[in-house]
């Protein structure tokens, strides 16, 4: 009798926590991204802090063996000459190199308790892997990457979505 009970009670128990347990979802940071027309940041909200970041140029490179010369044959059908190729090689850009501009934390807030909290959360989820040293040197900014990469946005500097992520900014709800 005081099975039906216990299972009867885990099941509710399980009913309440389903869908708590879920991780939280990742942020598109690419929709964050403001291209521009003109250079330099976008005229944004007060008190704003943009960061630009260089997208590269995505070039395609074919190589392909083309007929040079057919093959000579005979009157019976035999190959006197085998056929020759020549290797051609040629490149396309696929998409042009482009400047974007993406909201950051401002540059005072980067102390060193800031950038290893940074450190601290990034390697929380496996993408830094050293000591913590609260210096925003070339292993953070990969690890930042790394991680932004995976949500839209190929860049090395924190963008203010992605520290809004990782929990080291605030989110103003009154603005959402």
């Amino acid at each position: 009798m005081a099975k039906p009970r216990l299972i009867s009670a885990l099941l509710v128990l399980a009913a309440c926590t389903a869908g708590q347990n879920q991780p939280p979802g990742r942020a598109d940071l690419g929709i964050e991204v403001v291209r521009l027309t003109q250079p330099g940041p976008p005229k944004g909200p007060k008190d704003a802090c943009w960061s630009g970041s260089t997208i590269p140029a995505v070039i395609e490179t074919v190589t392909e063996q083309v007929l040079a010369e057919p093959e000579v044959k005979d009157a019976a059908g035999s190959v006197i000459s085998p056929a020759r190729y020549r290797t051609e090689t040629r490149q396309r850009i696929v998409q042009d190199r482009e400047e974007v501009w993406f909201r950051a934390p401002c540059p005072e807030v980067f102390d060193v308790g800031f950038i290893a909290t940074l450190q601290r959360s990034l390697k929380a989820r496996g993408f830094y892997l050293l000591p913590l040293t609260g210096v925003l040197d070339a292993p953070t900014t990969d690890a930042i990457r790394r991680f932004q990469t995976l949500r839209g946005l190929d860049s090395g500097t924190l963008s203010l979505a992605a520290a809004r992520e990782l929990g080291l900014v605030s989110t103003d709800l009154a603005k959402l």
